[in-house]
């Protein structure tokens, strides 16, 4: 008798309008993929980084966005967040080799402020994280960015 394996890698894709419901259709996308692959021991943090990166999409864009979830092996999940804005806001325009102990501090936001925290817990809770901006697009057409971390 043969047995299958499910491989270890896999990618899931996810169209989402820009609508204030989008950061919980993306927790809960999330939350079924990891459950279903058996990844369930990284969920939390998967989720509150995920759910912050698709809300800073909803904030700052008029557009839609896109969710990529991608299995790298060895354990690694990969999450993308696409939107219509070319704009990669800090910490993620730094190069690859700026990240670490000596990168540019971010400031954090002050005890009363309602936003400003999402991207410095992507920092500090993801293994690695990058952006890249795809430009302005054809025709004055917004090609956006793409934001991802890794954990």
């Amino acid at each position: 008798m043969v047995t299958v394996a499910p491989p270890d890698t896999w990618t899931y894709a996810l169209r989402l309008p820009h609508d204030p419901r989008a950061a919980r259709v993306a927790r809960m996308t999330v939350r079924a993929a990891l459950h279903g692959h058996g990844m369930a021991e990284t969920l939390d943090v998967v989720e509150l980084l995920t759910s912050e990166l698709v809300t800073n999409a909803y904030r700052h864009t008029r557009g839609p966005a896109s969710l990529r979830l991608t299995a790298l092996g060895d354990g690694r999940l990969r999450v993308g967040v696409w939107d219509s804005s070319p704009h990669v806001p800090a910490p993620f325009d730094e190069p690859p080799g700026g990240r670490g102990a000596k990168s540019t501090p971010v400031a954090p936001a002050s005890v009363d402020a309602e936003s400003g925290r999402g991207l410095l817990l992507v920092r500090q809770c993801a293994t690695s994280w990058g952006g890249w901006s795809l430009g302005s697009g054809l025709l004055g057409r917004g090609a956006g960015k793409l934001l991802w971390f890794e954990v």
